[in-house]
């Protein structure tokens, strides 16, 4: 058995959580999973037996305990150095690391107003001005790493990186809000969610029975 637990919350709604599951999932490491549902009267009791911030997801490895989507990632690429966590390039690894903190950080209105929801298909609901600006931020990233560093495959930096799994939320997104995207953007969109891990977590987004109203 592994003693690699991950702690989530649900799956159609929890964009945080996909991030690690999907990284954890791509690389292989066997791991088990904790499944709290949000925002019902029990989650936050539930998930501070596990979270010090009381948010999922949450890593636990023998006594360690790592919160936050992008610290357990980098705490597993240490950990398991022997998968290409980041790309060997230098200059690639440098401009993976900048986007995904700029993913973890930045976008507040596409957050806000495109909640994550695999279930839901919801063409132009959410899209303001500031949501577009988002997308026009994110869909240039993308075809920057493309045309840089992504003739090896077709992730953004031709292998699965973190990149891919701190963006995997935003692709689930743009096919719930069905944002028209450029062919780069729209091939990359294709290419992740064709991976079998993701499919494996929408799937059971789709089978889930929890309802949030907030982000429906």
């Amino acid at each position: 058995m592994s003693d690699l637990k991950l702690v989530i919350g649900n799956k159609n709604y929890s964009s945080w959580s996909l991030r690690p599951w999907l990284a954890m999932k791509q690389f292989g490491l066997e791991f088990n999973e904790i499944r709290i549902p949000l925002y019902t009267p029990e989650s936050s009791e539930k998930i501070c037996q596990y979270s010090p911030s009381g948010k999922v997801p949450v890593l636990l490895h023998g006594s360690q305990t790592v919160w936050d989507s992008l610290a357990i990632c980098e705490y597993l690429a240490e950990e398991f150095p022997s998968h290409n966590w980041w790309t060997n390039d230098k200059t690639a690894r440098a401009l993976a690391r900048s986007i995904s903190a700029e993913m973890h950080s930045g976008f507040q209105p596409l957050r806000q107003n495109m909640s994550m929801n695999c279930r839901a298909k919801l063409p132009g609901k959410g899209m303001t001005f500031g949501v577009q600006k988002d997308i026009d931020r994110i869909t240039a990233i993308w075809r920057d790493c493309r045309q840089m560093f992504g003739s090896g495959g077709n992730m953004l930096f031709g292998d699965f990186t973190i990149a891919d799994a701190m963006f995997a939320p935003v692709a689930i997104r743009f096919i719930t809000y069905e944002v028209p995207l450029d062919a780069i953007a729209k091939d990359y969109v294709e290419a992740i969610l064709a991976l079998p891990a993701m499919q494996e977590w929408i799937q059971a987004g789709l089978a889930e029975v929890e309802i949030i109203s907030n982000f429906e």
